[in-house]
């Protein structure tokens, strides 16, 4: 997975992110959309777009092979999306240099760009590390000062896209923070190619008794009520399911990875020093551990769906 929708370019999201649903992508489900926070990032739940990222990232990329569009189709399909709106988020996939098109006579198979497959590496650690308690932070933080002058202010949506992309939170205007301190570099390319270098300073250290706690600045940082309440839908979900073997199997884990996926975007990932028992954590282990147990069985599903002997 990557995502994996959700989740993103190896430094930034560019070319894998979809944007935010258009009205012609219908929910795979009959509940109101959760959206992530985040300009180009936006994943709305169970749009065709993002299910397309999962199938693309959980099952093409993983198996190495071109995936033929029956297959994509049929996958969709499976997970609520209808034929005429799958077949245009395949375009716009390929509109966008996500997949690249193959014809052998009318049958047209898709293969992976490899802005794509980079994106899926990226993604797919994020999604890794969501489990991840973080316990080896040293208690520094990476701080930037931004300010966006009026003459680049078409950039300020970009630049707060790609700072939550990379687990940054905004506890004051104009003043990021984050524990990834190993993080840095990614930053640093998103500062330089947006043009704000003059605009930036950066500092790493821990945090001072002066002002605000480091409680208050995680408060103030991240809305991780919310991040938590969405975290809490998705484990009752699939808090017990029990597929049976083939495309119910196959369907389900494409619903729970499309879930995982998204939450590189609006998780900052944050120590249990800063966070203890944190719900997001939970829940990634045990989509982790499902995901796990019958991915060989989905993976010769696919296959079988796949295969031009079908």
């Amino acid at each position: 997975m990557t995502a994996a929708a959700a989740t993103s370019a190896a430094a930034t999201p560019d070319a894998a992110t979809p944007d935010a649903a258009t009205s012609a992508e219908t929910p795979a489900t009959a509940t109101a959309p959760r959206e992530r926070k985040g300009g180009h990032a936006d994943l709305t739940r169970g749009s065709a777009r993002s299910l397309l990222l999962t199938i693309l990232g959980e099952l093409v990329w993983h198996s190495g092979e071109p995936a033929r569009t029956s297959a994509l189709l049929y996958a969709m399909n499976g997970v609520g999306i209808e034929e005429r709106t799958a077949r245009q988020a395949i375009v716009r996939g390929s509109d966008s240099g996500w997949i690249q098109a193959h014809r052998h006579g009318r049958e047209v198979s898709w293969t992976l760009s490899p802005s794509l497959v980079q994106t899926f590496a990226e993604g797919s650690r994020r999604v890794a590390s969501l489990s991840d308690p973080f316990d080896s932070w040293d208690g520094r933080w990476l701080v930037l000062l931004v300010t966006v002058p009026q003459a680049l202010r078409a950039n300020r949506k970009r630049l707060y896209s790609d700072l939550e992309w990379a687990g940054f939170g905004n506890p004051s205007a104009g003043v990021w923070l984050s524990p990834h301190t190993e993080r840095r570099d990614q930053v640093a390319a998103v500062i330089d190619r947006l043009g704000l270098t003059e605009e930036t300073m950066s500092f790493l250290g821990t945090a001072d008794s002066v002002g605000l706690t480091e409680p208050d600045i995680v408060r103030r940082g991240w809305d991780l009520d919310a991040v938590a309440e969405d975290y809490e839908a998705v484990l009752e979900e699939f808090r017990d399911p029990n597929p049976q073997p083939g495309d119910d199997q196959l369907f389900t884990h494409i619903r729970i990875l499309s879930e995982l996926q998204r939450f590189p975007f609006s998780d900052p990932q944050l120590p249990e020093a800063l966070l203890p028992d944190w719900v997001g954590r939970r829940t990634a282990r045990h989509l982790q551990a499902l995901r796990a147990s019958w991915a060989a069985d989905v993976a010769e599903q696919w296959q079988r769906i796949n295969s031009p002997n079908r």
